[in-house]
């Protein structure tokens, strides 16, 4: 394939030599003479292990060249990779001023250059981009094409580390292309299929998310490990062997557990524990403030679905799940029950059914609790799903029982709050149905 890269920094230079060392005919486009002047003499303008020699390679075959003109990089090209920098702005947003000069630069070349033989042509954001820049790419070939070029537009997004990228590069976690457009999916699949990867099909502002939700992850593991040898280094503890066995755990740990957006953690040894872990701290006077932002993050959770609740019109509310988890009885510091409760003070009508939760039932410590905390649960509670919906306007639903799901098959309130993420493909599509953090 003909690919021009606009962008000859970091991710440009190890995605074009990658692509090139692989018999791609590959164009880096920059406006830095002395990057397109290392590629030409066979250097790489970046310091990068192994980058080099792939480099020397390439140009030595004929499969790599870089120039400062557009047009002759987009001359019969069949895919424009743009990996251009977009830095932060002063306030924290990000700068795509390099990304619209790009734009600009390739919808320039098309007035000029010749198109590829196929007359289509896939312009591909590879740098890191807010949620809804690929409309605006979208927007910009949408119409007033020039002669023999058809456009369509598409999200890839990269995951490089500086020190190995290219082993990076040829060993990705994922090949994610975000788009709709067939006919860019078949160009992808074509140019990566070396990497021996399938190719992950999302839509453009999933794609274009993952990467900042990747590194935010990434940030917050460096932080919380540091945050537990702040605190357990008071305690004469080795923090690198904690973290050693703690790493071990690929069932909750290091795994997908815990990792699908939902309602509020709760229950009776996460949000006692993280309060033990918080007093640690505040004894010995140290800082742990993303332990501390993590029980404000779970209140903000609650409080969010308050506010929705009030700002709509309902006020005859079902609540489908009590508990803080599905399959037990726990009602210790529920976030349902605290919901329920805040529910109830702000006026609204509330009926409540848990396949599990039985009044009769609960004993001890869950028992002290619930009284504390609802103490007309026995008259809010409902024997059936169909009872407890029944006259209500909105349901908010914690748990995927089956016969929770039946019931809102069968008779769907108006508006339907999902907690869970579970519920099935059949109920999101119902009308008034709205997930706590997801769009449908």
């Amino acid at each position: 394939m003909r690919i021009a890269i606009f962008g000859l920094g970091y991710v440009g230079t190890v995605t074009a030599a990658g692509l090139a060392s692989r018999g791609h005919q590959v164009c880096g486009v920059d406006v830095d003479v002395v990057k397109v002047d290392h590629i030409r003499a066979g250097r790489s303008p970046v310091v990068e292990p192994g980058i080099d020699e792939l480099i020397a390679t390439a140009v030595q075959q004929g499969n790599l060249r870089a120039t400062t003109d557009a047009v002759a990089a987009m001359d019969r090209a069949d895919v424009s990779l743009i990996c251009v920098g977009t830095p932060s702005m002063p306030q924290g947003g990000t700068d795509l001023a390099y990304l619209r000069r790009a734009l600009d630069d390739i919808r320039g070349a098309l007035a000029v250059a010749t198109p590829p033989p196929s007359g289509f042509h896939a312009v591909v954001i590879r740098s890191t981009v807010p949620p809804g820049t690929g409309d605006f790419v979208s927007r910009t070939f949408a119409s007033n094409m020039e002669a023999g070029w058809d456009v369509g537009t598409a999200m890839c997004p990269e995951f490089l580390r500086e020190g190995s990228g290219v082993a990076d590069f040829f060993n990705p976690p994922f090949v994610v292309v975000g788009t709709s457009d067939q006919r860019v999916i078949e160009l992808a699949t074509e140019m990566f299929s070396f990497l021996n990867r399938e190719i992950r099909l999302v839509d453009v502002r999933s794609a274009e998310a993952l990467k900042y939700a990747c590194n935010a992850f990434h940030a917050t593991k460096v932080v919380f490990a540091n945050e537990m040898a702040r605190i357990f280094r008071r305690y004469g503890v080795d923090s690198r062997e904690v973290m050693r066995v703690f790493s071990e755990d690929q069932v909750l740990n290091i795994s997908p557990a815990y990792l699908m957006p939902g309602f509020a953690f709760g229950g009776s040894c996460l949000p006692k524990d993280l309060r033990a872990l918080l007093d640690m701290a505040r004894v010995n006077a140290l800082d742990v403030p993303l332990l501390a932002g993590a029980a404000w993050s779970n209140e903000l959770v609650v409080t969010d679905v308050v506010d929705r609740l009030i700002a709509s019109p309902y006020r005859r509310v079902a609540m489908l799940g009590l508990s803080f988890k599905m399959n037990t009885d726990d009602l210790r510091e529920s976030p349902n029950v605290e919901l329920a409760e805040r529910l109830i003070g702000k006026g609204f009508e509330i009926r409540i059914y848990d396949p599990i939760v039985n009044p009769e039932r609960l004993i001890g410590s869950n028992l002290r609790y619930i009284d504390s905390r609802l103490p007309h649960l026995r008259r809010l509670l409902s024997a059936t799903p169909h009872e407890a919906l029944q006259g209500c306007e909105a349901a908010v639903v914690a748990t995927s029982d089956p016969s929770v799901l039946d019931e809102l098959r069968t008779a769907p309130p108006t508006w339907i709050l999902d907690l869970h993420g579970r519920l099935g493909a059949d109920i999101e599509r119902m009308p008034g149905y709205e997930g706590i953090g997801w769009v449908v």
